[in-house]
């Protein structure tokens, strides 16, 4: 999912690193060979088992927690073990240096980031015909023949062409946001100062500790998928529907599904997250849905299946959207508001101009002696720029065409500055709010388009503008990384085009892992894509606008945007005690349409880093990452072979059941 989730805890470093924690060498390699074939090697493994691992949470809950470091951490323990593996076979290797860690990492999070990102559990999965009929073929605005079934070759080939022009929107404005402006992207921060910390003799033995800490966590979280499999038969089986608090919590979603995936991201995300999501569960599982499930023949037909847009499923969707929207308006009116505060105040004090410069630390200059040595043409960017837009806007057109080419033109018009307006934000909040900004043109979309064409249009104009504004954002975290790790900004461009490409290609075949593997887009099965369906209506709601409503649903959805906002704005402006916690409104919709049992798995995740900090907090900091590092691609894994297996036709051997004694 898009959201705080994209952001680092704020446990981790926010501050640029200093001498001590860089090691800065005397000199850098040529920019050619921190590219190697054994980082591109390990870049394609890493990319290609995280991006299983967010295509699963994509389309299960649609919360992705931010593994960058993790991925710095797994390159690390790639690079080291090959390495050592040569040497004891007799062989001689090249150093493996920071700059190498950093190719490695930007390229691994480029390729995973077109599975997080590329609108599989959202816009493009919006637009199948699954959703299209859960939704209700009789919906208003839902109009018919409004769908296009997933493909192969369709969704390879449009983020091929969507994905390239944001590398390019941003690469002239690199010196201004990183040096001039000095902005701090917490997550490239984070990620420079564990890069740097693996690359001196006392990160060395850190490293050595945290990988054993992977190893070990990862090979039981994968023992554990394995074991769980033989008993999770066919239906409802199985340790993930285990009824913890009893059956009548169960039958509520409240119960602990033993998933190591959750419990890991559990433990990255911060405890206002996991509380938050316990929140929103208890709200509308534990009051809501009972509640309004009680009013069925008085607020809705009792004929009405509970999965119909008129019937209690639309309530679950449309206050999810309700608060979804709410806080997203927020933090784009507060981060548009830091953003043209802080260009004034650093345009007042003029930046451009370096009087000051010979006062700088020796390593900050090195540093931005480093970032400007090899810089990148303004002509290739902007001929790039404008050959990927031609392409795009002859073909996308093509694809769909709902969407006219002259809409295509505008985007891509406007598209730099809004990855502006959203680079500079995140590198001051660490929050991209490219979702916010899909969302604005997935609504002017459908509202300009009409009712036969404003679904498909508003969905397939959504992901244009978020994939442009995402990635270029994504970027400057990169640069900010390779200025802290002296890593040439000609190879980090290389590096992410790269991953970007082999993303293109990997992102769409695990999706269809999935697709034909399970049963995707089942509102009661696991891979339930929540968010397609959500943003299936936003684009109804563009359209229709409120008629497409359920009876009160607006006057609780109202209530509910309200919420958010005011929830915004208190934990902005109260004492630090009283705002941390203060929940947050994207977090709490989540289980309002997938249930609270993930929810209980992160909490335990938060309990774990809780007790664990309590009892050696020193440890704690040094080996939580890799646990949960551990957890996550452990179970992770564990999915490729469970989909050979049911696209083979092998079903497990046992179902275990739960049931209430008789009396």
């Amino acid at each position: 999912m898009d959201g705080p989730f994209d952001q680092i805890d704020q446990r981790t470093m926010e501050q640029e690193p200093t001498t001590d924690q860089i090691q800065i060498p005397v000199r850098t390699q040529p920019w050619r060979q921190n590219i190697t074939v054994r980082g591109l090697v390990a870049s394609l493994l890493i990319g290609t088992m995280y991006s299983v691992i967010v295509m699963k949470l994509n389309l299960t809950t649609g919360l992705v927690p931010n593994l960058n470091v993790s991925a710095a951490l797994l390159a690390f323990v790639f690079i080291r073990t090959w390495t050592k593996l040569l040497h004891k076979a007799g062989f001689t290797t090249t150093p493996f240096t920071r700059q190498e860690n950093t190719i490695i990492q930007t390229c691994a999070v480029a390729c995973y980031s077109i599975a997080v990102g590329g609108g599989f559990g959202s816009y493009l999965l919006g637009l199948n015909k699954k959703t299209y009929e859960q939704v209700g073929v009789d919906t208003e605005g839902n109009s018919p023949g409004s769908y296009k079934e997933p493909g192969i070759g369709w969704m390879t080939g449009f983020l091929f062409v969507t994905s390239f022009v944001g590398l390019l929107a941003l690469v002239p404005l690199r010196k201004i946001m990183i040096i001039d402006y000095k902005l701090t992207y917490p997550s490239g921060t984070a990620t420079a100062v564990l890069i740097n910390g693996f690359h001196t003799p006392k990160g060395d033995k850190m490293a050595r500790k945290q990988v054993v800490g992977f190893a070990k966590f990862f090979t039981g979280s994968f023992a554990w998928a394995c074991f769980q499999w033989f008993y999770s038969g066919s239906g409802k089986c199985g340790f993930t529907y285990f009824p913890t608090f009893g059956l009548k919590a169960y039958a509520n979603s409240f119960y602990f599904d033993f998933s190591m995936t959750y419990i890991g991201a559990g433990m990255i995300c911060s405890h206002l997250v996991n509380l938050s999501l316990l929140a929103g569960a208890v709200l509308s599982y534990g009051v809501m849905w009972p509640l309004i499930g009680d009013r069925k023949g008085h607020w809705f037909p009792s004929s009405l299946p509970e999965s119909s847009m008129k019937s209690l499923n639309g309530y679950k969707v449309f206050i999810s959207i309700a608060l979804i929207l709410g806080d997203g308006l927020y933090n784009f009116l507060k981060i548009t508001f830091f953003t043209a505060r802080n260009l004034y105040s650093t345009s007042r004090n003029n930046p451009k101009t370096s009087p000051d410069d010979h006062n700088q630390p020796q390593d900050s200059l090195q540093r931005n002696e480093v970032f400007l040595r090899e810089s990148i043409p303004f002509w290739v960017a902007a001929v790039g720029y404008i050959a990927f837009s031609i392409v795009s806007i002859i073909i996308i057109p093509v694809m769909f065409p709902e969407l006219k080419w002259y809409y295509v033109l505008v985007a891509y018009v406007i598209a730099p500055s809004l990855g502006f307006c959203n680079a500079y934000g995140a590198g001051l909040t660490d929050m991209n709010m490219a979702y916010n900004y899909g969302k604005v043109a997935l609504f002017v979309l459908a509202a300009m388009s009409g009712k036969d064409n404003g679904v498909v249009a508003g969905l397939v104009g959504c992901g244009l503008i978020k994939s442009i504004v995402s990635i270029s954002s994504d970027l400057m975290h990169d640069f900010k990384t390779g200025h802290l790790t002296l890593t040439s900004p000609r190879s980090m461009l290389v590096s992410q085009a790269i991953g970007t490409a082999i993303g293109c290609v990997v992102a769409p075949l695990t999706f269809f892992l999935f697709y034909k593997a399970f049963d995707v887009g089942n509102p009661d099965g696991e891979y339930k894509a929540p968010y397609a369906i959500i943003y299936r209506n936003m684009a109804i709601l563009g359209v229709e606008g409120f008629s497409a409503l359920p009876q009160h649903c607006l006057q609780l959805c109202y209530g509910f945007f309200a919420f958010a906002m005011m929830a915004n704005l208190v934990r902005d402006t109260s004492p630090k005690k009283v705002g941390e916690w203060v929940p947050l409104p994207m977090a709490m919709a989540v289980p309002f349409l997938v249930g609270a049992y993930f929810a209980i798995d992160m909490c335990v995740g938060s309990l774990v880093v809780f007790v664990w900090h309590k009892v050696n907090k020193q440890k704690a900091n040094l080996m939580v990452p890799a646990v949960a590092s551990g957890l996550i691609c452990g179970d992770g894994l564990w999915i490729l072979p469970s989909s050979i297996l049911a696209l083979a036709g092998i079903n497990p051997p046992i179902c275990m059941n739960f049931l209430p004694t008789k009396n």
